[in-house]
């Protein structure tokens, strides 16, 4: 079971854009008070440079520095809640989730799935394919109304047994009364091994798979069992 380090990287990284974002800034001003000093030794004394507009200048480079210091908290502000997001999610590790999708994360050489018939079906067969799109176990399941869960113990059509990884689970299932196709609802399950931040916040991790905590529909965990 693993935590992901890319948190400490995020955070990382919001520094590292502050901090170059005060790093121009600083050099934008010294250039600016280079020229300006050159312009004051050399000015026309019956023509002195206006006061005003360097003045307004020096105005809108404090403004400037002030709204990249405003920046520079707001990152570490959101650097460290996100740290506390990771940190709050390692209580997940060794717990089983369930999420609405068509992945099949195959631990241990067992994988477990649901999926949710809106009418009775006139046919229903769940296909298993791996990761390349093909096909390696197909059997007929359930065909009336409701929900109900479905297992793979990794064993193949053709005989053999499929490693451990992730597959994807596709129910088709044709409609008793006009034939067509029916929209079933699928949701897989399978235990958490680890941790790490994404782009759409903190990511578990389910073997070869990865879930965003957002989308977890439920967590359980065997009876007795403690967090990691």
């Amino acid at each position: 079971m693993t935590i992901d380090a890319t948190s400490a990287a995020a955070a990382t990284s919001a520094a590292s854009s502050a901090a170059t974002d005060q790093t121009k800034l600083t050099g934008d001003l010294n250039r600016f008070l280079t020229l300006l000093v050159t312009q004051l030794q050399n000015q026309d004394p019956l023509e002195p440079l206006d006061a005003n507009q360097f003045t307004s200048q020096l105005v809108q480079f404090a403004s400037v520095e002030q709204q990249i210091n405003q920046n520079s908290n707001l990152e570490k502000l959101l650097a460290a809640q996100s740290e506390s997001a990771l940190s709050a999610a390692t209580g997940y590790l060794g717990a089983t989730v369930e999420a609405s999708g068509t992945a099949l994360p195959l631990q241990n050489g067992s994988a477990s799935a649901s999926f949710t018939l809106s009418q009775a079906a006139k046919q229903a067969i769940a296909v298993v394919r791996d990761s390349s799109g093909k096909t390696v176990f197909s059997q007929a399941v359930e065909t009336t109304a409701g929900s109900h869960a479905f297992h793979w113990d990794g064993r193949t059509t053709a005989g053999g047994k499929a490693g451990d990884g992730i597959y994807s689970l596709n129910i088709v299932a044709q409609s008793r009364s006009s034939g067509d196709a029916l929209t079933v609802k699928q949701t897989w399950s399978g235990q958490v091994t680890g941790v790490g931040n994404g782009t759409s916040g903190v990511q578990l991790r389910i073997g070869d798979a990865s879930v965003a905590l957002a989308n977890v529909i439920s967590v359980g965990r065997p009876a007795g069992a403690a967090a990691d």
